[in-house]
This record gives structure tokens, sequence and C-alpha cells, in this order.
């Protein structure tokens, strides 16, 4: 089973936890560590030669052109992760479009290809912010990965489609967050702080559950700042913040060596899925309303 490896380009500060004290206008008032980190991530991929799929911020490709090309030349794909990193549900359409639209424009001058995917900040595709669809098609995009079919206090949908799925009314194709099913109830399991929370041998055992019970590929998500032990504490942050933000940084790369050694991954790519099946297509309309 194949996988989908993603990594969500994005610096310590810009994180959407630490909006509340460290908004966009004072981005360039921080040590950039971004670019060391990402390529900590791309000499690991290189020795286990894995490609993967970088959502990158815009705000990082127009101050470091250079890791972008860093990363198109050693054959990975680069998608969208917004400008700003701002939380969709917390935009207007306009701002939201001119937002994305910015981003696009900026990571396709730089590797002179169309950029066709998209991942929200935060995975802020909610019920509240379904619109969001209409504008990335318009702005010609075919696949996002934006949607945490979980309860979570910032982000989720948790009746979504666990898998794959074709967005109603667009010809745009969904890749959710992989979540595993416990106790009737969907599990986060497949990166980011419950990668570095959970003991290893439970995120393990349920990405295995994913491929041989579920028999689909899982979604798995990191951030380059999950490498970076040694990143400035935000102090002013609350104690959730910290807690999901800085507990395990020290064994994030031995961990994601571990995984890349126990399963195999590849690029999201859009794949169109045969729906034939009306009943699908109403369960996901009715997850908007």
């Amino acid at each position: 089973m194949r996988n989908y490896l993603t990594i969500d380009v994005e610096d310590y500060y810009q994180v959407s936890a630490f909006e509340p004290i460290v908004g966009a206008e004072k981005w360039d008032q921080y040590p950039s560590r971004v670019v060391e980190n990402t390529r900590r991530l791309l000499e690991v991929l290189d020795r286990h030669g894995v490609t993967a799929t970088f959502f990158v911020l815009g705000w990082i490709g127009e101050r470091h052109p250079g890791l972008v090309k860093d990363i198109t030349e050693r054959g990975h794909f680069v998608a969208c992760h917004s400008h700003q990193h701002r939380l969709i549900y917390e935009l207007t359409p306009k701002k939201f479009k001119k937002d994305t639209r910015r981003a696009k424009d900026v990571l396709e001058q730089i590797i002179g290809k169309r950029v066709v995917g998209y991942r929200a900040p935060s995975y802020s595709i909610t019920r509240q912010s379904w619109w969001a669809y209409d504008i990335l098609s318009d702005l010609g995009f075919e696949y996002s990965s934006s949607v945490f079919p979980i309860h979570h206090d910032r982000y989720g949908i948790p009746n979504a489609p666990r898998f794959r799925f074709n967005v109603p009314g667009h010809d745009l194709v969904e890749y959710p967050i992989s979540t595993v099913r416990f106790l009737g109830q969907n599990m986060p399991v497949s990166g980011g702080g419950y990668f570095r929370i959970f003991p290893y041998w439970l995120t393990k055992m349920g990405l295995s559950r994913i491929n041989k019970v579920d028999r689909q590929p899982f979604v798995f998500f990191v951030h380059p700042w999950e490498t970076d032990p040694e990143q400035p504490r935000m102090r002013r942050a609350n104690a959730v913040s910290k807690f999901r933000h800085y507990t395990h940084l020290r064994k994030t790369l031995g961990r994601f060596e571990k995984l890349l050694n126990d399963f195999q991954f590849i690029p999201i790519l859009k794949h169109k899925i045969r729906q034939n099946n009306w009943v699908k297509i109403i369960k996901i309309i009715l997850i908007i309303l």
C-alpha cells in the first residue's frame, strides 16, 4: 500500500496557535529557521528515496525562493498552503480568494509550473467555510487536503468522509487527513502533534490498521519546525498551545525515519474517482448543511 506523504512548509512562529501573539505583520521580526528545517527533511527523504508533496506558504516563497526551487529540483511536488496562514473561516470569501491567488502566483512563478494542490491552514475547511471549494475551483486547483474528520477546537468535520472523495459540484478531489475508527469515533493518528505526543507504536498500529483493515492509503503530514528542538520559545503562548507545539520535538526526526522504513509513500496526485453511488454524494452534501 502506497500512502501519501505531505510536508506543510511554514515557520515556527506562523502556526495558528501563535497568531494571537505573533500576527503576520510581526513575522519579519523573528529569526527564520524554515530553510534549515526543511532541508533537514529533504535530506532524510533523499536517503530513503521518497518523494512527497510540500504545501508551501506563499509568504515563504517570496522570501526563500531558493528553498522552493530546491524542493522541486529534488523531485518533490509543490502545492499551496495559503499566503499568510489565516484560518479560512475567519476570512471573507473575497479575502480568501485574494490570499490564495497571491500564494499560487508566487509559487508558480518560482517553479515555472501550475500549482494544482491546496491545503488550508490548520485544516480550516469546515462546515462554516465549505464555500472555499468554490474559490479553489475557480482558481484552477484540482485537489485539496484540507478536511480533518475529527472533533477539535480549531478545525474538523467529524462526519466527513475519512478517505478521498469528489467535492460535489466541482472537478476537485479532497484528501482528508487520515483517522482510525475506535469505539465509534474518528481518532487522529496521521501526523503533526499527534505523531509527537502519541508513542510511535500506537501511531504505527493505527496507520497499519488503515492499510490492512480499511484497505486504504493514509495521508500523513509533518512540519519542518517539528524537527527543531532549538527553536525560540513563545513565552506568552497559553499552556495548551505550548504543550501541542513543543512536546517531543527531539523525537520527531527519529520517528520520521522509522515511519519511512515501515511504510511506503508517494506524493498526493489528483485521482478522479468514479462516483456512481448517489447515496455517497448525498451524504457529503448533508455534511455541509
